[in-house]
C-alpha cells in the first residue's frame, strides 16, 4: 500500500482534491437549501409535518439509488454527483434546523415579543441562536453523510477517492483498493472529529 502511494503521489492527490471537491460543493448547496428551508417552514407546523416526512424518506434512500436516479435526468460527471450529495445532505440539516427552531424555549419566544420584535426579528434573533445546537447537530451529520456518500460518485463518473478503488478492483491491484478506501474510511472520521471539536469549541465560548 505504501508502495503504490509512493509510486503515484499524483493520481492520489488528484482522487483526494476531486473528493474533497464534491464533498464541499455538495454540503454547501445542501445547506444553503435546507436552511431557509427550515426558516420558512418552522411557523408552519403542517407544511413543516409535510416537509420532515419528506426529508425522512428522503433520508432513507440508499446513496446508489440516489445517484442512479439522477443518471438519467443529469447525466454523467462532477454535476450530478454534486446534485445527488445535496440530496444527502439537506434532509439531517432540514430536520435537526426544524427541531431546534420549532423547539426554541417558548420564554424566550414571549420576552422577545413583549419586546416588540417583529415574527421575523424574533426568528432570526432569537429562535435561530437557540437552536443553533441542532442545527449544528444536522450540519455534522450531513457533513459525515456527503464525505462516505461521495465514494459512489465514481460510479457515474464524479471521480474521487472511489475511483481509486473500482480501479484497483479492476485491475486486481489490492494495494490500490487499500489506499482508496482507508482514505475514504479516514477523511469520514477527521470529518466526524473536526466537526465534533467544533461543536464542542462553539457551546463552550
Amino acid at each position: 500500500m505504501i508502495g503504490w502511494l509512493r509510486a503515484n503521489p499524483d493520481a492520489f492527490l488528484d482522487a483526494l482534491l476531486q473528493h474533497l471537491a464534491l464533498s464541499v460543493s455538495g454540503l454547501l448547496i445542501g445547506v444553503a437549501l435546507a436552511l431557509p428551508a427550515a426558516l420558512l417552514l418552522a411557523r408552519r407546523p403542517v407544511l413543516a409535518e409535510w416537509a420532515s416526512a419528506g426529508a425522512g424518506v428522503l433520508r432513507t434512500l440508499p446513496s446508489l439509488a440516489v445517484l442512479a436516479a439522477l443518471l438519467p435526468l443529469l447525466g454523467v460527471g462532477f454535476t450530478p454527483s454534486v446534485v445527488a450529495l445535496a440530496l444527502l445532505a439537506l434532509p439531517p440539516v432540514l430536520l435537526h434546523a426544524l427541531v431546534g427552531l420549532r423547539g426554541a424555549e417558548p420564554a424566550a419566544v414571549e420576552a422577545a415579543r413583549g419586546m416588540g420584535f417583529t415574527p421575523l426579528q424574533s426568528l432570526l434573533r432569537v429562535e435561530l441562536p437557540l437552536a443553533l445546537p441542532q442545527v449544528f447537530a444536522g450540519l455534522r451529520t450531513a457533513a459525515v453523510q456527503v464525505v462516505s456518500g461521495a465514494s459512489l460518485a465514481t460510479f457515474i463518473g464524479g471521480g474521487g477517492l472511489g475511483d481509486l478503488v473500482t480501479q484497483g478492483m479492476a485491475l486486481l491491484d489490492i494495494p490500490q483498493v487499500q489506499v482508496g478506501g482507508i482514505a475514504i474510511a479516514l477523511l469520514a472520521l477527521a470529518t466526524e472529529g473536526g466537526f465534533g471539536w467544533l461543536q464542542r469549541r462553539w457551546e463552550r465560548a
